[in-house]
């Protein structure tokens, strides 16, 4: 495996500038675009995803779909992307191999959505040349987050929505030879 053609580190100290920094990432995604999410339970991937969505503007509601696999979010024809592509939410944390991967047919979808799956590293590469990989770090803690009741969403709990985070972003493949231009204006860390 090749490694990034570029990295940018971006620190987040709330809910809000993490949903912030999604919805304008997904002013650049497009139909086929793959992002790997990785980051403890907590870290805020989800709440990542909320910020995907309202960017691209598919119908609301986003969580976890730690329980039922995957979630298709379709995009609405009144929202800031009418005939955008719609949003397909797969948690990869339960799945094994990428045969498991193989096995929820996300290749159906593809085509047509952003997809972004949480818990995906290594198993989810082989259906994109080019992905986006989002790594989101929690500054305080470090710890597994404990066991939450059926149905809650551990990312972002209101008392923790000034707990600072780091969010690394990685492009892979031709689809991604430079980081997009909004990017260059926030404050970096690292990168090229």
């Amino acid at each position: 495996m090749t490694g990034p053609q570029w990295e940018r580190s971006i620190k987040v100290t709330t809910a809000e500038q993490t949903r912030r920094l999604a919805a304008a990432l997904a002013g650049v995604l497009e139909a086929g675009d793959l992002l790997v999410l990785t980051g403890e339970l907590g870290a805020g991937k989800t709440t990542f995803t909320q910020g995907l969505g309202e960017g691209l503007g598919v119908r609301a509601g986003i969580i976890s779909p730690t329980f039922v696999l995957v979630r298709i979010h379709p995009n609405l024809p009144e929202g800031p992307r009418p005939g955008g592509p719609d949003l397909v939410h797969v948690d990869a944390y339960r799945l094994d191999s990428a045969a498991e991967i193989d096995d929820i047919d996300l290749e159906n979808t593809m085509d047509t959505s952003v997809t972004v799956v949480e818990w995906g590293r290594d198993r989810v590469e082989h259906l994109s040349d080019s992905r986006l990989e989002v790594d989101l770090h929690r500054a305080v803690g470090g710890g597994a987050a404990p066991a939450a009741a059926a149905g809650t969403t551990l990312d972002f709990e209101t008392e923790d929505d000034d707990e600072p985070r780091t969010i690394v972003l990685r492009g892979f493949g031709p689809r991604w030879p430079e980081a997009p231009g909004f990017l260059g204006n926030a404050p970096l860390e690292g990168g090229n």
